[in-house]
Parts: structure tokens; C-alpha cells; sequence
């Protein structure tokens, strides 16, 4: 018997939804509505000093707009801390898991991988210098190649060392499994642990999301086996950029999404995505056009390419004066 399909939508309110994360919560919801399934929505603000407030209202208002309603509550990452430190607590307890005092200097010293110098001494910090430590997750296994739904089969790749930042840490996959940060010196939780234990508390059974997390699937395939959790089916679709390498984000100052123009919006997305699509005004409604959309999904139809450039107005960094 088949599980019933249940997808997620995840943005960072660190800024407005753009066109780029418009393009991933359309292709996320269209997948989990032509498989009849469910689609959530998980605020994932657990470096809540990056987030600004009442960006995630905004987010929300823009999915509404295009017509795209999930299903339940919205989970915010930062209010979940308690079960994320039961978690952390119990692989502590089992010597899963261990705190770490190398910093980015000594494992740069290691050639940039983390060699697990510190698995086996038994660090153990006290109230005065917690900051001091990570911890980390003793790894057992591999990372492996895997098949993405959509860009078909992923290899491992090398990589530099891995970054602290929560979603800069996701660029670490490599060949052999080092392991991985789970929480961080500065006391903030690992992008690559609670995103796992969101999907697993969540029951997320298939994630849909940009080609720039599709480096990072194998490591956290390998957290998921480690954790001996099932694993989700993974589909990674194209990222909007507005030059080769530099996808369309809040760091670029990419423009919001304009929610005046939904239809138009939710047409330039299908396009994009590289499927024939009627014009707007075909339409009467934004839930006539997203019914059509479900109808004719396929990930076979998707463009096979890790990224598409978009015009640079999609960037207010390209309209400001130097």
C-alpha cells in the first residue's frame, strides 16, 4: 500500500518571496496536487537573527494571492526548539553524537574536511564556555549517488570546507560523510538537522525545491540513515538566476514578487518550468488556470537544467545606482 503523498513548501522570511521562490512553491504544490496529495507549509526561520519580522505575513499573503493553499498549520522552525534539543539530547546520551572544538582554522588545517578529531575525547563544556564548542553528529554512512525525480541521477561532489551558516552549511556534500554540525557554537541548531526533523515530524514524504540544494541531498540522506529515518523522494527543479552562478536571493536584493499580476505571475512560472501554457486571459480565475496547471503536470516536462537566467529586473541590484 502506498502512502499518501505529502509535499512541503519551506521559505526563510528573510525577505519577500521573489520569482525564483515563487517558481519552487508553484512546482512544489503542482507535484503534490496532480499526486493527490497534501501540501504544507513550514516557515524555516531557525536563524532567526537573518529574519525580518512580519516578512513571513507577507509570504503568506503572496502564496494566497497566486491561490496556492496549504493544508494544516504553518510550522515556524523557531518554536520548535524543545524537540530539537530532545533530539540533540538523546544522540548525546546514546554517543551518537559529540561536542567538537575544532574551528574553521584547524579544519582548514585538515585539508577542509572535518577528520573527526574530536569523536573520541569526551569534550564536555560547562556553563562558562559552551560557545566554544559545536556538536556533532557521528556519522555512519556513506554518501551515496541517488536518483532525483526531475534531474535524474545525482553524484556526491567535493567541497570546500563547510560553512557554520545555516543554509550556507548545506553546500558540504562529499565524497565521505564527515560528520555533520547539528548544533552550532553560537547555540543556533543546524540547518541540516532540524530540516530533516521537520520533515520526518511533519511526515514529508516528497520534497520538490531549487537545484541549489541539490549538492547537499546526499549528505542529508546520509543524516536521514543515520538517524534511521525513512527517506523522502527528492525532485530539484531549475533555479532563476540573473547570471551564471548567481541565482536570484535576498542577498542580491532580488525584486518581490508582484501580487497584483497572479495570473501572469503563475504563466511566466509555467513557462519557465518549459511548459506550453495558454495565455492568462484564457482564464477567468487564478483556480481556473492552477487546475489546468495540476492537469498537465509532469516532472518529465521540466527543463533539465540546474538553473535558467531571468531577466536582471528581477534583481534590484542591477537597477540601483553604483
Amino acid at each position: 500500500m502506498h502512502k499518501k503523498y505529502v509535499g512541503r513548501f519551506a521559505p526563510s522570511p528573510s525577505g519577500q518571496l521573489h520569482f525564483g521562490s515563487l517558481v519552487t512553491a508553484v512546482a512544489s504544490y503542482l507535484d503534490a496536487k496532480s499526486n493527490h496529495g497534501t501540501w504544507l507549509l513550514r516557515m524555516e526561520d531557525i536563524d532567526e537573527p537573518r529574519c525580518i519580522s512580519g516578512v513571513d505575513k507577507d509570504i503568506l499573503c503572496t502564496l494566497e494571492k497566486h491561490g496556492l493553499f496549504w493544508n494544516g498549520d504553518v510550522i515556524y522552525q523557531s518554536q520548535q526548539h524543545q524537540r530539537y534539543q530532545e533530539v540533540v539530547d538523546r544522540l548525546l546520551e546514546q554517543d551518537l553524537a559529540y561536542y567538537c572544538a575544532c574551528t574553521r582554522k584547524q579544519i582548514k588545517a585538515m585539508g577542509g574536511v572535518y577528520n573527526g578529531h574530536c569523536r573520541h575525547l569526551g569534550l564536555a563544556p560547562d556553563s562558562n564556555n559552551q560557545d566554544q564548542f559545536a556538536i556533532r553528529l557521528t556519522m555512519t554512512r556513506p554518501l551515496q549517488a541517488f536518483e532525483d525525480v526531475i534531474m535524474g541521477n545525482v553524484t556526491p561532489i567535493e567541497s570546500e570546507a563547510p560553512c557554520d551558516s545555516p543554509h550556507q552549511e548545506a553546500s558540504t556534500a562529499n565524497s565521505s560523510a564527515e560528520d555533520v554540525v547539528i548544533k552550532r557554537r553560537d547555540g543556533l541548531f543546524s540547518y541540516n538537522l532540524v530540516v530533516i526533523l521537520d520533515d520526518v515530524f511533519q511526515g514529508v514524504n516528497h520534497v520538490i525545491r531549487g537545484c541549489d540544494l541539490l549538492d547537499v541531498t546526499p549528505l542529508q540522506k546520509a543524516v536521514y540513515q543515520t538517524l534511521g529515518y525513512e527517506i523522502p523522494t527528492y525532485g530539484h527543479i531549475p533555479v532563476a538566476a540573473v547570471s551564471p552562478g548567481r541565482k536570484l536571493s535576498k542577498q542580491n536584493r532580488a525584486a518581490p514578487v508582484n501580487n497584483t499580476t497572479p495570473k501572469e505571475n503563475l504563466l511566466r512560472v509555467m513557462q519557465f518550468l518549459g511548459f506550453d501554457f495558454p495565455a492568462a486571459s484564457s482564464f477567468n480565475d487564478i483556480s481556473a488556470l492552477l487546475a489546468h496547471a495540476i492537469a498537465i503536470w509532469d516532472r518529465k516536462k521540466v527543463v533539465k537544467t540546474p538553473e535558467i537566467i531571468v531577466p536582471q529586473h528581477e534583481s534590484t541590484y542591477y537597477s540601483e545606482p553604483l
